[in-house]
């Protein structure tokens, strides 16, 4: 039997010889992709400072996000963590900020300790406070984006909002699950 019949090498090719065929290089993550996260004390102050850490974040990391999504970020962010301060601070003294920037989304989220899943209200004229998270899907859904609430393994909760990067992008995020 002929060695080259059980998958041997083959003979040298016939004319001049070919240069190799270099594999293409799997591609990579682009340069703004990435996962970052940083944590907070459970107060007032983590309001500005977190909003602060993701807008500079962004900057740094030249993601390519149009102002309008940026400011929408940042107010779903500020949302985010004024409620965990104002809700679940006696259970959790500190709260976590995690970005999540893939090539066609960003996804921000917020994680604290405390077991309650909270829900987005309907508006009521009268009152003064309690729509934050009603304005978090306002903004994700008009952004063409996605949001939820998860609870942790620890027993509390992720709330998370991912917004695609370019208008019309659709279609789910694939990016990290947050907090992983």
């Amino acid at each position: 039997m002929d060695d080259g019949a059980r998958g041997g090498p083959a003979g040298p090719p016939s004319g001049p010889a070919a240069p190799p065929v270099a594999a293409p290089a799997p591609p990579g993550p682009l340069p703004y992709e990435g996962v970052w996260r940083f944590t907070a004390d459970a107060e007032d102050a983590a309001v500005p400072s977190a909003r602060h850490a993701v807008r500079d974040l962004l900057r740094r990391q030249i993601v390519p996000a149009p102002p309008d999504l940026v400011h929408g970020l940042l107010l779903i962010v500020s949302e985010l963590v004024t409620n965990a301060v104002r809700h679940a601070a006696l259970l959790s003294p500190t709260v976590g900020v995690e970005v999540a920037v893939g090539a066609a989304w960003v996804r921000v989220a917020v994680e604290d300790s405390h077991p309650y899943r909270p829900t987005a209200l309907v508006a009521d004229h009268g009152q003064t406070g309690g729509r934050g998270l009603l304005l978090v899907r306002e903004i994700t859904a008009e952004a063409g984006g996605v949001c939820d609430v998860e609870h942790t393994a620890a027993g509390g909760k992720i709330i998370w909002a991912a917004l695609p990067l370019a208008p019309g992008a659709g279609g789910a995020p694939v990016l990290p699950a947050p907090g992983g």
